[in-house]
Formats: structure tokens, sequence, C-alpha cells
């Protein structure tokens, strides 16, 4: 019997993906806006089985991202291999220090990677390389049509050479294509491949939500002119109506095996928690989002043959399916990551990341060996700051998650514990802080654009306090326990959906992890984790909220 996979290939906010093959191995990179560390780099020996091996921008001296709004920072990453150096390109969007295109390089792709190579004159975003035979390198990108918007939305893809010596782009700019559906919108992400003599320019378009598609294109010559696909799209599910499983399907790239089989990878959404009726039409006629997907973008991935020189996906269905036969690769897993993160190495796992990057040491795992030690600060999540927050994405839509925290709040703006994190304005906070001089609480918190509700407050007493969310779809459920396994709820069957990009608007997926705050006051506070659990759990047989409209 003939071995097969699941998709997504990585659940949780992973969008964007880009792949690229060196040898028998295989390595995958994805967007991740205004978190830091960023651009987490994945290996694979057969498609299948990914591991996280670091992080092309892990130093603050290669991400200022400084004051980013939410969903800003890194968009769309590409990378690419060409004589023994990666290249990753690369766009940080609103940045205050800096913003634009860069490249960087490595050697090896666990790192380090160089310093940003920032590029001048290169306008847009979603810039992709291309390594041609005679040695030359051209770069690919989207930009607003030097002429304007023929209607809003209105993007083409450009072409120019890059210098590889000077990292800068020279020469003439080229216009390549706006897309293959009239008046379509946000044509993006391309990716320029050349397969058996022909130059092959795929996209997406038509925007990163329920219409999102890829297309092709090709010609002999890499300026073109470029002759879109008659069957195109290749790949969407915009036909299949908002009720699908799978939707959003775009943002591709295309990888070739050592036997000679084709793959791509693409994002999509898992749609789950029931629908907004009340959504109707952006004014471009463009539908509105009326799905919930917490879990953000995810990536997924399918096959493709070749047919009378255009690529097929998914041949006999043409849509994502949640199961394939697996790639005609040698298996290859890796170790199982623990559920629970006991904090006891010298650095955190790659699995975590800050909002926005960190210039000063607001954790340690030193201080207090076998802890992960919190400082308070005034920052708040509700700022565009860099809070004291350590957090991980939402993988499942059935999940636990949990934490056991040593804390004593000196002040009432005094609070530490658990964050359930769509953006500054949409999320959850369940902590634990002080209402008068030895009166300690856990409360729950729902902040929804940017206005805050006091969902669930209880009483608790001692040092050492055990929490716990668990969701079962979009019913989310609050725990506190003073003893191992001694849960009391705090609230039940708390309505999720805010955590989605569909309430809460933006590109990224729900985090969730811990945080600390003296909320604008100085504090010389401490909250200290002495361990943290991740797991998915089954799907529940009784009601949640996932009925509710």
């Amino acid at each position: 019997m003939s071995k097969t996979f699941r998709n997504p290939i990585l659940p949780g906010f992973y969008p964007d993906p880009s792949i690229c093959r060196v040898g028998e191995d295989y390595y995958m990179v994805n967007s991740t806006f205004e978190y830091f560390p960023g651009l987490p780099i994945f290996h694979s020996r057969d498609l299948v089985h990914w591991r996280q091996i670091g992080h092309a921008l892990d130093r603050p001296s290669q991400l200022p991202l400084d004051g980013v709004r939410p969903s800003g920072g890194l968009y769309a990453p590409t990378i690419r291999y060409h004589a023994g150096t990666f290249y990753i390109i690369n766009t940080l969007v609103a940045g205050t220090k800096e913003s634009g295109n860069f490249i960087v390089t490595a050697t090896d792709p666990a790192g380090p990677w160089s310093e940003p190579y920032w590029l001048k004159d290169a306008p847009g975003i979603d810039p992709s390389l291309l390594f041609d035979d005679d040695g030359r390198v051209w770069y690919t990108g989207n930009r607003i049509p030097p002429q304007g918007e023929q209607y809003r939305g209105h993007r083409e893809i450009w072409l120019q050479e890059l210098d590889l010596p000077t990292m800068q782009l020279v020469g003439e700019k080229y216009a390549l294509w706006d897309g293959a559906l009239q008046g379509n919108v946000h044509a993006e992400a391309p990716h320029l491949y050349k397969i058996n003599g022909w130059y092959f320019l795929m996209v997406a378009e038509g925007g990163t939500s329920h219409n999102h598609a890829v297309t092709i294109a090709r010609s002999q010559n890499i300026t073109g002119p470029y002759l879109g696909n008659p069957r195109n799209p290749i790949l969407t599910h915009r036909h299949l109506g908002q009720d699908h499983p799978i939707i959003g399907t775009g943002h591709a790239d295309l990888v070739e095996t050592q036997n000679g089989a084709w793959w791509l990878v693409c994002l999509a959404m898992r749609p789950y928690g029931g629908r907004r009726l009340d959504r109707g039409f952006l004014p471009d006629g463009d539908p509105n989002e009326d799905h919930y997907f917490n879990l953000g973008r995810e990536t997924f991935m399918a096959p493709v043959i070749w047919e009378h020189g255009w690529p097929i996906v998914s041949p006999g269905s043409g849509k994502i399916e949640f199961e394939y036969a697996a790639p005609n690769l040698p298996e290859h897993t890796w170790p199982t990551r623990p559920v629970c993160d006991n904090f006891e190495g010298e650095r955190l796992d790659d699995i975590w990341n800050f909002l926005r990057t960190p210039r000063d040491n607001f954790y340690s795992l030193t201080e207090r060996p076998g802890y992960l030690r919190l400082k308070l600060r005034p920052s708040r999540l509700s700022e565009w700051a860099n809070p004291s927050f350590v957090g991980r994405r939402q993988q499942h839509i059935h999940f636990a998650a949990r934490t056991a925290m040593e804390f004593s709040p000196g002040a009432t703006h005094e609070e530490a514990g658990l964050v359930l994190l769509q953006n500054s304005d949409f999320h959850f906070r369940f902590v634990v802080t002080a209402v008068s001089a030895g009166n300690i609480i856990v409360r729950l918190v729902k902040r929804e654009h940017g206005a805050e509700t006091v969902l669930a407050e209880r009483a608790v007493s001692g040092r050492r306090i055990y929490l716990k969310v668990e969701a079962h779809g979009q019913a989310y459920n609050f725990y506190v326990a003073a003893e191992p396994e001694t849960w009391q709820p705090v609230a039940e069957n708390v309505d999720g959906r805010i955590l989605s990009t569909t309430v809460a608007g933006g590109f990224v997926g729900t985090y969730l992890g811990v945080y600390a705050s003296s909320n604008g006051q100085p504090s010389a506070t401490v909250a200290d984790f002495d361990w943290f659990e991740y797991a998915a759990i089954d799907a529940p047989s009784i009601p949640s909220a996932e009925g509710l409209e």
C-alpha cells in the first residue's frame, strides 16, 4: 500500500511558502510580518516531513521592526540556491527605520545569514530571483504600473537584472504581465522558472482571500512577451464556494524532485466557526471574507504534471486535497517535537517568537535555570511595541495549552499570564493581577476593536499558579489551578472568532504564549514560567461555539 500524506504540511500561520531543492534536500521559507525572529527556515528530505532549522533574520541588526504596524513587516520571501550560496529575497513593509526590498545570503541554510543588502529603486512587494543558464540573474516583483492604476488593485509584474557583485539592480526595467483575468486585482507573488528552454512566469492574483488564484504565462524570451496559459487559472478554489473546507488557495512555488517529479506548495485557509452573513462586496466587486480561520494562512502541497507544455496542478481533481500519495522519495522523518517546553536549554526553541524587534533583554533562561523569566515592562500588548511576550502559533482547530507560572504582582497595574493574540486591538489576556494589597485574582480580558471587556475574574492564592486554555473549534475555555490538574473554570465557551482576520483584519494567524506587563509604570517585578505545554486534542462530541452566528 502506497504511503500518503496529509495537508497542510505546515499547519498554522505559515503563509507565502517558497521552496528550493539542493541535491536531495529541500528548504522552505514563509512570511512572518511583525514577528521576530523573521523568516523560519524548514528542511525536508521527502517533502512531507519538515523540521525548522532556524530563522533567516534572527539578529536585531537584520530586522528593524520597531514600531511596525500589525501585519506590516516581512512579506512574501523567496528562497533560491546558486553556486554554493542560498539567497532569500524579501520585502519589509511599513518599516519605521528601513523599508523596501532586500536580499540576505548564507552558505548554510541554518545560518548565519548575512546582513540585508537593501535594493535601490525596487518598487513593490513579493520579489523573486531567477539564476539563468547564461550566468545572468533576474529580479521579478510586482508594482503599480508606471502609468498608474487602471482600476483599484491593478498591479503588474516587472523584471530587471540583478548585479550579484554589487547586489543592486541594473539596466532596463521590463513590464511582463498583469495577470490572466481581465481586471484582476493584486497580481503578485511572481516566480520565474526556466524549463525546457521556456521561461514560465507564475503569479498569484485575485487577492489573498477567497478569490485567490494561481496563474501562469510563458515566453521564449525572458523579457517577453508572455502568453498566458489558455487554461488559467491553474489553481483556485474560488468557484467551490465559501463552505469548502479549504479556501483561498494561492501564492504558489514549484519544485522539481531529483526524480523528475514536480510539486507545488501554496497557501490556503481552513475555515471553521460559521459564516458572517453581513459582509457584502467591496467597492471593486471583490467579496468580503465571511468565513473564519483563526489559524491563518497555512502551507499546503499538491502534485503537478505537465501536458502540452503547461503545468496541471492536482491532476484528476484540480483542487488542493487533504490527502495525496506521498512523493516518490525515501521517507525521512525527524524526531517528534516535545509537546512541553521545560525551558532548560541555553536558548529559546525556534518555535517561539516575539512581537517586533527586541532592543533589551526582557526575558532570560539563565537568571533562574529551568524557567523562562519575563520582566514586567511598561509596554502593553495593545501598543505597536515590543512587549514582554513570548509566543508560538496556534496550529490546530482543537488544542490545549497550559503553563505553570510563579508570580506575585506588587501593584494593581502588574499582570502576567497567558495570551491569545491576533493583533494589538484583538486579543485575549488571561492574566494574574492584584485588585488590592494581598487580593490576587486571575482575570480574562477581551480586547476587540481596541475596547477592553473583563469577561471573568476568579480569586487565586499562592505564588505558583497553573493556567490553561482549551479550544474546541471557536469555543475557547479558560481554567486556573493552585495544584496540578485541579482545574477550575474561569470562563467557558468564549467565542474566539475575534482571533480571525475576518474580524481583526490583516494577514497573520493566531499566536498564543506568555506575557507580562506593568502597564505603563516602571517595575522590578518578574514572572517565572516553569514550562509551557501545547498539544492538539480530539474534536469534541458536544456542541461548541462553531454554530454561533
